[in-house]
């Protein structure tokens, strides 16, 4: 029996995004494999902090020492201290976050990249986030035995700007959680505009941390330039506060949409249904992603969405959304116009969604999974 480590930190510190793939992932893991064993690593954290292991072949490896610290041991000073001080011995080491730690010698190593926009979009990053990751992920790739992407966009970005060969890189596919999925009832969707305070009235909603990655700056600037007869409608954003996100709340408040666009901060998972399904539509203009799960859960939802013309997102939304430039505000505001208005174009949007959704499963992803493993440990 094979024994699997997997660093499961993302999902215990991320609400979203990185920590919301790892969770899905290995759940989806447990439900599809019962045979190897598997330890899953979690840096800041004690036992008592973690619910029950997602299988009885899952065992927690967790650690006090907290993420920054390792990044300094493992990455600044280059401290050989091998994962399997705190994992305990294994077959294969599964870094689900960019960045491969120190091993013992003979051990196999899979390392998820999920994307590249350090590089593509460096003004969406902070300074110091930037150096460190220029140093540090490229070094991680070379020496892993075998690195996933979550899109064909990040597989091609890291052979086009690293140099790494296409054989060793797999594109993993995400899925969206069957939890999503039209929410009808008035009485759910009331409650969620309550819990969020979302007054009456449509509203536009977009997903994400507050960070310049997703583009609100220029979402608000389509929003603020929609004609007189759509000065009810509100934009509403949900995610934590990022970096760099002081000039989006200033732009916001120049154009004099502080009671347009409202921030309802983190929302929880099993609220996003709810708040997906009521909303008029999705707006998704980021400038960069490897995935993008907002546009596949909007879609799920039965609602039709706006997203970008970048990255690995006409992978994503294939025939299933609008597509716009997101560096053109009047292409953005073009297009929410569009959605807001035409019954037609909405419709089909909606019947197409729902069909390109259900093409991503998390089972689907588990089993691709279960083969690259194997296939290292052959």
């Amino acid at each position: 029996m094979s024994t699997i480590g997997i660093d499961y930190t993302a999902a215990y510190e991320q609400g979203a995004g990185i920590g919301r793939y790892v969770r899905e992932l290995v759940r989806a893991l447990a439900a599809q494999d019962a045979v190897s064993a598997y330890r899953l690593f979690v840096a800041g954290a004690g036992r008592g902090d973690l619910p029950p292991a997602p299988g009885s072949n899952f065992d927690w490896r967790p650690t006090r020492i907290t993420p920054l610290w390792f990044a300094r041991l493992w990455h600044r000073a280059q401290i050989p201290l091998p994962v399997e001080a705190f994992t305990g011995r294994l077959d294969l080491y599964h870094a689900t976050d960019f960045t491969l730690p120190p091993t013992l010698p003979g051990m196999r190593t899979l390392l998820t990249v999920h994307d590249l926009s350090f590089v593509r979009a460096p003004e969406t990053s902070t300074p110091v986030l930037k150096a460190y990751l220029d140093k540090v992920v490229p070094r991680s790739v070379r020496r892993a035995d075998h690195v996933l992407a979550d899109s064909q966009a990040t597989k091609d970005d890291l052979v086009a700007l690293y140099g790494t060969p296409p054989e060793k890189i797999t594109v993993l596919l995400s899925g969206v959680d069957v939890r999503f999925g039209p929410v009808e009832d008035a009485d759910a969707r009331r409650a969620a505009r309550a819990r969020y305070n979302i007054p009456d009235g449509p509203y536009i909603f977009s997903v994400g941390t507050v960070q310049p990655r997703k583009n609100y700056a220029r979402l608000a600037e389509a929003l603020a330039t929609l004609g007189p007869r759509y000065a009810d409608v509100r934009l509403v954003i949900a995610g934590g506060r990022g970096w760099l996100d002081s000039p989006i709340y200033h732009t916001i408040e120049s154009l004099g949409l502080g009671e347009r666009v409202l921030f309802t901060g983190f929302a929880r998972d099993e609220d996003l249904p709810t708040l997906y399904s009521d909303a008029a539509c999705v707006a998704y203009p980021s400038l960069y992603e490897g995935f993008g799960f907002p546009v596949l859960e909007a879609m799920a939802c039965g609602t039709p969405v706006l997203t970008s013309t970048v990255s690995s997102i006409p992978e994503v939304a294939g025939d299933a959304a609008l597509l716009v430039d997101p560096y053109d505000v009047d292409a953005i505001r073009t297009g929410l116009e569009r959605l807001l208005d035409d019954e037609t174009l909405r419709a089909d949007l909606i019947a197409r969604g729902l069909a390109q959704a259900r093409r991503f499963t998390w089972e689907r992803s588990a089993q691709h999974l279960i083969q690259i493993y194997r296939r290292l440990l052959d």
